[in-house]
């Protein structure tokens, strides 16, 4: 794995695991597009954007 990848695999797990841990509700249903956009990035080997979408993740969450 490049470092870049990596990181969005790390950041992806712990932004997971805060968007587990949250109330249901509003906030993590517009996190939950965010996580599932930043998961296509990753696939697509967009680190960039996956760490973006994962930022509006946790930004979504607070």
């Amino acid at each position: 794995m490049t470092p870049d990848r990596n990181n969005v695999t790390e950041k992806m797990t712990s932004v997971k695991a805060a968007w587990d841990k949250a109330p249901a509700g509003p906030k993590k249903d517009a996190a939950f597009k965010h996580y599932k956009a930043a998961e296509t990035a990753q696939t697509a080997n967009n680190h960039a954007d996956a760490m973006k979408e994962l930022d509006a993740t946790t930004r979504a969450l607070g």
